[in-house]
């Protein structure tokens, strides 16, 4: 894939978080509800967006599946991206 490409899949993918962060119900909810306590409210996330060219060779082995400890917290902020943790 040529650098234009990764860059627009990137600029695709930056666009999809920020659109599924400022949808979010849950967010807004959050964020209306520290408003009406009367502060502002400023939202960084920071994601790194990486690429790694995958070789389509059948001799590569396979990556054992990683399972992560997720608190509540940790799986409440996922699902408010519509990240699936199942």
């Amino acid at each position: 894939m040529q650098a234009e490409e990764l860059k627009t899949h990137r600029k695709k993918l930056e666009k999809a978080i920020n659109q599924a962060l400022t949808e979010s119900p849950p967010i807004n909810a959050a964020i209306e509800s520290i408003r009406e306590v009367g502060y502002d409210v400023f939202l960084i996330v920071e994601a790194t967006i990486g690429f790694n060219h995958r070789e389509e060779s059948s001799s590569t082995p396979k990556q054992p599946a990683v399972r992560l400890k997720l608190s509540s917290h940790d799986e409440k902020f996922l699902k408010s991206l519509k990240i699936a943790t199942d």
